[in-house]
């Protein structure tokens, strides 16, 4: 098992963007720790030139690196240098500067020379995919948007791989090169064909061209010639080869494409052009129902071509905690399964050990939206995640059990079929389930059938996890030992109103739900709220905070959460804000939005200052935390607090009601000096609430505003009219009276 660092620093335009520094890695030499622990042999690391010598070998500032490798050498982490990771080099160069290769070369030189017992290298991480980012679709500087462009960036990259290795070997003869580049395959209709089979040949390009393998017969060294590039510099790799020692495949999800010319059968998806045909270009395991080729096919045909040593390089899918686990066990038993075929495969890397910023939108916003990786940094330190127990037990034992795994990924499931397919998706489902196992084990959710409960049972339908959702009508007078013996599950959720439930006698309480799940040690997640607090504090609330109850509702939290507690030390405790957005009739932001679009005051709310709590975060939060393996409490709120007044207010301007019915809480009033704000010390792992609120207004808040319409319409003799607005077919909202 070997680890990696997301370490892109790429340009955009003039604007650097550097994955170490958004990370926080550049900061933390403590990060290396957390990575030798998880039991790791290697870790591609990066000593980027763009980090170390901007401004020239004579101004170059060795700190950095000379700290990281020390340390990995003492660490026993054998380290696989990077030096140009999806970059373009220092300003003065780019990936279409004949200069380019010979300037990498003197740098690779100079970090060999000062490390020479470093062995393995990566002087360009994915040539390949760097020039097609760069000088194809132009993503990336220099922002090449032709065959040309994109021809030179790929040439250049990869004469500078066998420069770069040559100047490294004059100081370390037995360097080695581990080449990377993402492996992928493409897919098309009988029309796309001849398409599919150039980007099938195109995608071998930067393996073929170092082991001088590109000869004159080739289809690429034709391509090549016929869009400008001249035979003189496609025969350099003929004479100067540099084969890989190890072919480092790099293996996502989306690797895998399939064209197809009947753009209708696509809508939202934007077409392109290759000048003969307009297309879509889509995840193939979206479309063919008989699913991808995978990765253990693709490792086979690696190996099949090259005869050499194979690692899987990346191994990263950025989605849920469960789909995180799903694809790296699904690419460790390729790889294993590809070696039992006879393919020399080394090793599997995860990545990336701290996650990534923006590669969502391929790195073309500054948005910093995060995906968590190994670790998640939306904490004070580095926290491990699920991931980080997979890969110690990967590295250590070879093997892995985790009871999400018995389901398989999204990419697997039949309602991954969301376009045209080669059979109907009835008939997808029906090939796909032959020979399945036993069911794998739910998680049992406790709660009255709607609201928060659905919502729970819903997105862990969409997440492929088995879920059984207990109504009041299943099992109510059971205690809870027999309902969990019946179902065996693996954890249980208990979502009940924790201030309604405080009000109720009920036998089956959270602690017994508690107790139950301690003797079968499986987790137990039970939700409770911020009123466990006085609300005099002039910070948000933290997890260690002391509970100072201002009410009995408060005191009967206070008190639940002692005995959930006692029964199972390890429960996994959510104290959360006002819930909102859980698709229930009853939402009281939605009831209040309703009575907004009728011309009526909402109902009364309380004064405080709270944390609301979009019910979709909170849920998805609560699921991957329940996945990692956490306990104790915890504080799951959108980032952010106001008055419940203040977010209708918001809310309403956001979906086009005028909120002028919305009362004011007069400042300095006693009720208006109440504030249980949430925050966390401990994590915070869901978006901001200005973001929630926005995605709350465009699903939930256009219901309310088509009601608010026909309201509009019923009304429309009053005497008393009332300003509203409607959505727009294209997103935007027009104003109507």
């Amino acid at each position: 098992m070997w680890g990696g660092v997301e370490c892109t620093v790429h340009r955009v335009g003039d604007l650097y963007r550097d994955q170490l520094h958004l990370s926080g890695h550049e900061g933390r030499a403590e990060d290396l720790d957390r990575f030798a622990a998880l039991g790791i042999r290697a870790i591609r690391y990066p000593v980027l030139w763009e980090r170390t010598a901007p401004d020239g070998l004579d101004r170059a500032d060795w700190r950095w690196p000379d700290e990281r490798l020390g340390r990995l050498r003492e660490l026993g982490v054998r380290p696989i240098v990077g030096l140009v990771h999806h970059g373009s080099g220092p300003r003065h160069t780019s990936l279409v500067d004949p200069s380019f290769g010979d300037g990498l070369a003197a740098y690779a030189g100079a970090v060999a020379t000062r490390y020479p017992w470093v062995e393995e290298w990566t002087p360009v991480n994915e040539p390949l995919t760097t020039a097609r980012f760069s000088g194809l679709y132009g993503h990336w500087y220099p922002h090449g948007r032709d065959n040309l462009t994109f021809a030179r960036a790929l040439l250049t990259q990869c004469r500078a791989v066998g420069l770069a290795m040559r100047a490294i070997r004059a100081v370390n003869p037995a360097a080695r090169l581990v080449q990377t580049d993402d492996l992928g395959k493409t897919f098309a209709t009988p029309a796309l064909a001849y398409q599919a089979e150039f980007e099938n040949e195109r995608r071998w390009v930067t393996w073929d061209l170092l082991s001088g393998r590109l000869t004159p017969d080739r289809p690429m060294w034709r391509w090549f010639r016929r869009v400008g590039v001249p035979e003189s510099d496609l025969a350099w790799f003929l004479h100067h080869p540099c084969p890989p020692d190890v072919v480092g495949v790099n293996t996502y999800l989306s690797s895998e494409r399939f064209l197809d010319e009947r753009v209708d059968r696509y809508p939202g998806e934007t077409p392109g052009t290759n000048g003969r045909h307009t297309y879509v270009d889509v995840l193939a395991s979206r479309v063919l129902a008989e699913g991808a080729a995978g990765p253990e096919s693709l490792l086979r045909e690696a190996g099949e071509r090259y005869r050499l040593p194979l690692a899987v390089t990346e191994a990263h899918n950025g989605c849920t905690r469960e789909e995180q686990l799903r694809w790296l066990d699904e690419v460790w038993r390729a790889a294993a399964g590809a070696r039992a075929a006879g393919a020399d495969v080394r090793a599997v890397t995860v990545w990336s050990l701290l996650g990534a910023y923006d590669w969502d939108s391929l790195l073309t916003r500054a948005d910093d939206h995060y995906e968590p990786g190994v670790f998640d940094l939306r904490a004070p330190s580095p926290r491990p995640t699920a991931i980080a127990r997979m890969v110690r037990d990967l590295a250590t034992r070879g093997r892995h059990d985790h009871p999400v795994l018995a389901a398989p990924g999204w990419w697997l499931r039949p309602e991954r079929l969301l376009f045209y397919a080669a059979v109907a998706p009835s008939e997808a489902r029906q090939t796909l389930s032959a020979g399945s196992a036993a069911p794998p084990p739910p998680i049992l959710v406790v709660g009255d059938g709607d609201g928060v409960a659905a919502a729970f049972a819903r997105h862990c339908e969409t997440r492929g996890i088995p879920c059984h959702l207990l109504k009041p009508s299943g099992a109510a007078s059971d205690p809870a030992e027999i309902v969990v013996a019946a179902y065996g599950p693996w954890a249980v959720i208990d979502t009940r109103d924790p201030l309604r439930q405080t009000e109720q006698s009920d036998a089956r309480d959270a602690a017994s739900w508690a107790a139950a799940c301690a003797r079968r040690a499986i987790p137990f997640l039970v939700l409770s709220a911020d009123r466990v607090f006085a609300g005099d504090a002039t910070a948000p609330y933290v997890e260690g905070d002391l509970v100072v109850p201002r009410d009995d509702a408060g005191t009967a939290l206070v008190g639940r959460e002692v005995g959930i507690c006692a029964a199972h030390p390890g429960a996994l405790i959510a104290r959360t804000g006002p819930l909102f957005g859980d698709g229930d009739a009853q939402d009281p932001l939605a009831v209040a939005l309703r009575a907004l679009a009728a011309g009526e005051p909402p109902p009364p709310t309380a004064t405080a200052v709270v944390s609301p709590t979009y019910v979709p975060d909170l849920v998805e939060a609560a699921l991957d935390l329940l996945i990692d393996g956490e306990q104790g409490l915890w504080h799951l709120a959108n980032a952010g607090a106001c008055r419940w007044s203040d977010l209708l207010r918001d809310v309403a301007a956001l979906v086009g009601l005028v909120p002028s019915l919305v009362p004011t809480v007069v400042a300095g009033s006693p009720a208006a000096m109440v504030n249980r704000a949430l925050g966390s010390e401990r994590g915070w792992p869901m978006p901001p609430l200005a973001d929630a609120l926005a995605r709350y207004a465009r699903s939930e808040g256009r219901d309310v505003v088509a009601a608010a319409m026909a309201v509009q319409a019923a009304a429309s003799s009053s005497d008393a009219p009332f300003d509203i607005a409607c959505w727009t077919d294209d997103g935007g909202v027009r104003e109507a009276s």
